[in-house]
């Protein structure tokens, strides 16, 4: 039992596909459906893992990982639909892939770390969470936006997502710079 929040969290990422299919095919009532279980489905794992004391290293690793493919996948596909522009899509995906190859760095040259998110950075992908949902329920009917709202959530999100993403590259160069001297003295 104790594996079962890493396997929603699996499930979790097996949403990419129909949610960017729905997309695609201008669905958007059914992409915010896949959404809303998505969504469900974190907040069940980390209660149950939490809960239970049902955490691992792997579940601290795979929860993130879902939440980041599902959005990101989720910009991918509203930008080839043409509903989002694509310069923010490349600034989302530009930031997750410098945190990635980062992350993958720091482990291969200094060692294991805890993939905690910052402050900011949880701010950013609730920012980013929000203006999803808002953008498919905007496609759905279900809301109508204007012009300038629609650009002054993009340029949020914008400056978000470029903060958190410049925070983390100075954090953790710190860090590793910090590592490794200390590396140093101890030889």
């Amino acid at each position: 039992m104790h594996h079962l929040p890493n396997l929603i969290t699996v499930l979790r990422i097996v949403l990419v596909v129909p949610l960017c299919w729905l997309i695609g095919v201008g669905r958007y009532e059914g992409a915010l459906a896949v959404a809303a279980v998505a969504g469900l489905s974190d907040a069940v794992d980390g209660w149950m893992a939490k809960r239970f004391g049902w955490q691992s290293w792997v579940g601290g690793m795979l929860d993130p990982l879902a939440d980041k493919l599902l959005l990101t996948a989720a910009f991918i596909a509203l930008a080839l639909a043409g509903v989002l522009p694509a310069w923010l899509t490349v600034l989302v995906v530009t930031r997750d892939l410098v945190i990635v190859g980062g992350a993958f760095a720091y482990h291969r040259l200094i060692g294991r770390f805890s993939a905690a998110p910052s402050a900011l950075s949880k701010g950013n992908t609730t920012i980013q969470i929000v203006f999803v949902l808002t953008e498919l329920l905007r496609m759905a009917g279900w809301i109508a936006l204007s012009a300038s709202v629609q650009a002054m959530m993009i340029a949020i999100v914008a400056a978000f997502t470029f903060a958190s993403g410049a925070h983390y590259v100075v954090v953790w160069s710190r860090r590793a710079r910090r590592a490794a001297a200390a590396r140093k003295e101890g030889r």
